[in-house]
């Protein structure tokens, strides 16, 4: 709800939710000074917007005042978070509100409903080909995995030493080619996978930068 004095004005499309929710906090400190103003020290005060002021307090999550308008929002059902405290959900809203509203995050990046909604692990690699907001490609190749890149996008095998194979992705997926380094765990036989720099020859040169200019020869015991 936006509450304006007759007066034009452009809102940003992506809104600072952080500073928002500061603005909200403050709004709340200044609410529990009024409190003890008027609850415990018995001040002069207007009953009427006192009254107002406690509804909006309580029933109202976020109340972010502007030099000319405020906008005032309802509690949302569900916040979710990362570990970092991060807006983030996997396939479901990362903020739900009782009006049907939603917003989908992934680690902090507004995704779209078609990628939100599905949980990561269904998203699919195809789905790179025709993405052109470098953001949500990082946040889609994050979420996929080079692992099922490779495998469904087709990756061209360069170059092999020992456990180590070097792969490149030559479909439009990024600005530029994607290589990567596949490593088989000799005793689990896990894959791990690490884009590597562009342009490799081979996998002991991809190797060696992975680990800062050491030779794989030089490794005592091979990670």
């Amino acid at each position: 709800m936006y509450l304006k004095k007759k007066l034009k004005f452009k809102i940003q499309p992506k809104i600072n939710l952080d500073r928002l929710w500061l603005k909200s906090q403050y709004l709340a400190s200044r609410c529990c000074w009024l409190d003890f103003y008027i609850s415990v020290l018995n001040c002069s005060h207007n009953k009427i917007r006192w009254k107002t002021l406690q509804s909006l307090s309580r029933f109202c999550g976020w109340i972010s005042p502007f030099e000319k308008f405020c906008i005032v929002c309802d509690r949302p059902l569900h916040l979710r978070f990362d570990n970092q405290n991060r807006l983030h959900a996997e396939g479901e809203p990362a903020i739900e509100f009782t009006d049907g509203y939603s917003l989908y995050s992934y680690h902090d990046v507004t995704l779209p409903e078609k990628y939100g909604k599905i949980h990561p692990q269904q998203w699919q690699s195809q789905w790179l080909l025709s993405e052109h907001n470098a953001e949500l490609s990082r946040v889609l190749i994050q979420g996929i995995g080079y692992a099922r890149i490779c495998q469904e996008l087709q990756a061209i095998e360069l170059d092999t030493w020992q456990e180590y194979t070097l792969l490149k992705i030559d479909a439009d997926v990024d600005e530029e080619a994607i290589y990567l380094l596949k490593m088989t765990c000799p005793s689990t036989s896990f894959i791990h996978t690490l884009r590597v720099t562009f342009n490799m020859n081979s996998a002991r040169e991809a190797i060696r930068w992975v680990n800062w200019g050491v030779d794989p020869e030089e490794f005592a015991v091979q990670t």
